[in-house]
C-alpha cells in the first residue's frame, strides 16, 4: 500500500512539474508574441513617419513622437526577432539620463506619457555622432589588434592591450549612415567638409566630454565603469539640443569597477553591461552584417535570454528594479497614451 501511495505521490508531484512548467512556457510564449515589433498609427496631424532600427518616428509640425520598439540591432542589421520590455528599457533609461544631464546641455525630451514612448522638440540632427572611448575595447581595440594605431584621426598609444584605459577620453567621430554601415571620420574632414561647422562642432565636443564625465561619475556611484557612448546632437531655432538616447545599453558599454583590475591584471575578458554580448553571439556563429553571411537563428530561448540579460542591465545601470509595463493590448495603450499626450 505504501509503495502504490509514493508512486501515486510521484506521478501527482510529476505532473505538477509539468503542469508549471507548461504555465512558464506559455507565460514566455505569450510574452514573446507581446514585443513590439512594429507600429502604425494614424494620428491627426501627423507630417510623416520614419522607421529606424529600433525606434519609429512620429514628426508633427512642430514635435516628434518616438517609439521605442522591442527591435534589436547589431551590426547595423535588424535581427529577425524583437526583445520583450528592450524598448522601455532604453526609453527610462534615457529618461533618467537626458533628466540627469540637462544642466550641460539642453535637451529634446517634453514629455514621456508611455514607457516606451517620448514626445519632444523636432530638431534637424548633425549628421554625425559624437563617440567617446575612455578604453581600448570593442571597434577600435578591432583596429588596434589589426595594426592600426590612428583611429578617427587619433593617435592611440603603443603597448596597449584589450580594455586597456586610455590617457585621456579620445572623440572619435562617425557620420550617420542612412543605408548600410556608419563610418569612422575626423574632426578635420567633418570640418573642412562641411558636415558640421566649427563652430558648432567645438561646441559638440565640448558637450560630449562633459557628458561622458557625468557620466563615469554617476557609473562610479553603481560599482560600473562607463567605458564608451556615443552622443547625438541636433538643433532647433538655432539653438543646439542634445537628441536621442543616452547611457543606453544600446548606445554605451560599461564595466565592473571592482572587477576590472584583477581581470585586466590575469589577461582575462572583462565583465561588460552592455550589448556586446549580442554582437558576441553573432560572431560566434559566423555573422557580422557582411554581405553573403546569414544571420543564426533566434529561438525562443535565446530571445528570451536577450530579455533577462537587459532588464539585468537596467537594474545594474539604474540602481532600481525594473517594472515591467503591461504588455496586454500595449499597442492600444502606446496609441491612447500618445493621443492625450499630443
Amino acid at each position: 500500500m505504501l509503495s502504490i501511495i509514493m508512486n501515486f505521490s510521484i506521478f501527482n508531484n510529476s505532473k505538477e512539474i509539468l503542469r508549471r512548467k507548461k504555465i512558464k512556457i506559455n507565460l514566455i510564449g505569450n510574452t514573446l508574441n507581446q514585443a513590439i515589433k512594429n507600429t502604425d498609427f494614424k494620428f491627426e496631424s501627423l507630417i510623416k513617419k520614419y522607421t529606424g532600427k529600433v525606434r519609429d518616428v512620429y514628426y508633427f509640425k512642430d514635435k516628434i513622437v518616438m517609439i521605442v520598439t522591442d527591435r534589436i540591432s547589431a551590426f547595423d542589421v535588424v535581427l529577425p526577432r524583437p526583445i520583450p520590455y528592450k524598448g522601455q528599457i532604453l526609453n527610462q533609461i534615457a529618461e533618467k539620463f537626458l533628466n540627469m544631464t540637462e544642466d550641460i546641455v539642453p535637451n529634446w525630451v517634453e514629455n514621456v506619457p508611455d514607457p516606451n514612448v517620448t514626445i519632444g522638440k523636432s530638431c534637424k540632427t548633425f549628421p554625425v555622432e559624437m563617440v567617446i572611448r575612455g578604453y581600448l575595447t570593442g571597434h577600435a581595440w578591432r583596429l588596434y589588434r589589426s595594426g592600426k594605431r590612428e583611429i578617427c584621426g587619433v593617435i592611440m598609444p603603443e603597448g596597449m592591450r584589450e580594455h586597456d584605459r586610455f590617457p585621456e577620453p579620445i572623440i572619435t567621430p562617425t557620420t550617420k549612415a542612412k543605408v548600410g554601415h556608419d563610418e569612422d571620420i575626423s574632426r578635420e574632414n567633418i570640418i573642412s567638409e562641411g558636415i558640421v561647422t566649427e563652430t558648432d562642432y567645438l561646441k559638440l565636443e565640448d558637450y560630449t566630454l562633459k557628458l561622458f564625465n557625468r557620466g563615469t561619475k554617476y557609473a562610479k556611484s553603481k560599482n560600473l565603469i562607463l567605458v564608451d557612448t556615443k552622443y547625438e546632437f541636433g538643433k532647433n531655432d538655432d539653438k543646439i539640443f542634445l537628441v536621442d538616447e543616452i547611457h543606453t545599453p544600446d548606445s554605451s558599454r560599461y564595466f565592473y569597477e571592482d572587477t576590472y583590475q584583477d581581470l585586466q591584471n590575469q589577461n582575462k575578458n572583462q565583465r561588460q553591461l552592455s550589448k556586446e554580448f549580442v554582437r558576441e553571439w553573432l560572431i560566434d556563429n559566423g555573422f557580422q552584417g557582411k554581405e553573403g553571411q546569414v544571420m543564426p537563428e533566434m529561438n525562443d530561448e535565446r530571445v528570451n535570454l536577450i530579455s533577462e540579460r537587459y532588464i539585468e542591465l537596467y537594474e545594474n545601470i539604474t540602481g532600481e528594479k525594473f517594472i515591467k509595463r503591461n504588455t496586454e493590448n500595449m499597442l492600444n495603450d502606446i496609441e491612447s497614451n500618445i493621443n492625450i499626450a499630443l
